[in-house]
């Protein structure tokens, strides 16, 4: 799994997934890019990425409630950090990918390791 803060923005490929004004702030918005599903937040003007999988079980996250930038999974109650996609509560053990998100020329970039 990537984590956000051992994901080298420099070693990775951008892709350009929505601009500013299709995420407005409190938003979410599901992408795939190549065979990545990626969770893409707004929150307070701040563009977070992560992968679209709880960790324990493989259910997706997108439908969970997100609270002081964490999300948790409707499931089993799962808790990540969209920041880092670091896991903060049980059932989960496991971190899910976190991506490196930029906006450029009002365009929002997520970033995926080059190659794969």
């Amino acid at each position: 799994m990537y984590g956000y803060t051992n994901l080298n923005p420099a070693n990775c490929d951008f892709y350009e997934i929505a601009t500013v004004e299709d995420l407005p702030s409190g938003d979410r918005l599901i992408v795939q890019i190549d065979d990545q599903a990626v969770l893409v937040f707004n929150i307070a003007g701040e563009i977070f990425a992560i992968g679209n999988v709880c960790s324990h079980d493989g259910n997706p996250l997108d439908d969970g409630e997100v609270r002081d930038h964490e999300i948790t999974c409707v499931r089993h109650g799962a808790r990540f950090d969209l920041r880092t996609g670091e896991v903060r509560s049980l059932p989960a053990v496991i971190d899910i990918p976190a991506f490196p998100a930029r906006i450029v020329d009002g365009k929002i970039e997520i970033g995926l390791p080059k190659g794969g």
